[in-house]
């Protein structure tokens, strides 16, 4: 009975001792303690990657869990999520970014049967999951050495903006202050130096075809989506672009009245007063039937 088998292990080994791990700790003095019921109902599985994340703040991990617990075909717009939560459409889209960067959300456009084009909004539980399902990737046994910094992706430039027939330094200064206004009426539409010169001379070649200051506003202001502008001058330069108006129809000057004739100097045969007549005679006051009758 007292026969150990030496090829057998007299207990599981592993690296850290039982009752050694920084996580199994009784907590001294203080520290995390959980009191857990099971759910039965009215419950979202969220993983830790998410809720324990390096690099996300608060405010994103907070919002991607509770887009997760969302049912399908849930609204998650700007507006939306402003509504329901007391922070504004700036942190709320600065944290719809920061999912979107680390993989948590997707945005596709798609056109409808009414021939609108919509964007849909995924939500994505686990980021890259189609190629490594649960695995968390291997940690290397020795720190990897500092990986070459890729150069940044050149930006995509603008689309090109209509042209006003005559660039006169007015003109262009009224569409310069025309675009940096319109950060007031929608804080996404804020214009860097470089953007404001590429769209003010479309601005101007509008303003050259008689539209007002306010309609040209409404124009670029209206209909906007509701999700996050990621390049706001691009969709500027669209509209400038899709939505310009024709010419105003030509309209001639109307001419000049011919200059009024001036006769020569008569004397007049009745009384001998002066006037202008093209042939000599009577005054008009001798040619009055009055004057006539004396």
């Amino acid at each position: 009975m007292d026969t150990q088998n030496p090829s057998a292990p007299p207990h599981a080994q592993s690296r850290l001792a039982a009752g050694k791990h920084p996580n199994r700790r009784p907590p001294v003095g203080g520290g995390l303690l959980h009191d857990n019921a099971r759910h039965t109902a009215r419950f979202t599985v969220i993983g830790n990657h998410l809720t324990q994340h390096p690099d996300l703040s608060l405010l994103a991990i907070g919002l991607a869990c509770h887009i997760q617990s969302l049912p399908k075909g849930a609204r998650v717009d700007i507006k939306t999520l402003t509504n329901r939560f007391h922070e504004g459409a700036t942190r709320i889209a600065a944290a719809l970014r920061e999912l979107e960067d680390h993989g948590y959300l997707r945005r596709e456009r798609e056109r409808v049967p009414d021939g609108r084009i919509v964007t849909r909004t995924i939500s994505c539980n686990q980021p890259g999951h189609r190629t490594h399902a649960d695995r968390e990737p291997a940690r290397p046994p020795h720190p990897p050495q500092a990986a070459k910094k890729k150069p940044a992706p050149r930006k995509k430039p603008l689309p090109a903006v209509p042209q006003p027939g005559c660039k006169a330094p007015a003109l262009l200064q009224q569409a310069t202050d025309l675009l940096a206004d319109l950060r007031r009426r929608d804080s996404r539409l804020l214009l860097s130096v470089c953007d404001t010169a590429h769209l003010a001379p479309g601005v101007a070649a509008w303003l050259e075809r008689d539209v007002t200051p306010a309609g040209l506003r409404h124009a670029l202001t209206s209909d906007l989506p509701d999700e996050p502008i990621r390049r706001p001058a691009a969709l500027l330069a669209h509209r400038l672009t899709a939505q310009l108006p024709p010419l105003p129809p030509f309209r001639a000057p109307a001419p000049a009245p011919p200059p009024a004739t001036r006769h020569p100097f008569q004397n007049c045969d009745g009384c001998n007063r002066v006037f202008r007549s093209p042939t000599p005679g009577r005054c008009r006051d001798c040619r009055t039937p009055a004057a006539s009758a004396t």
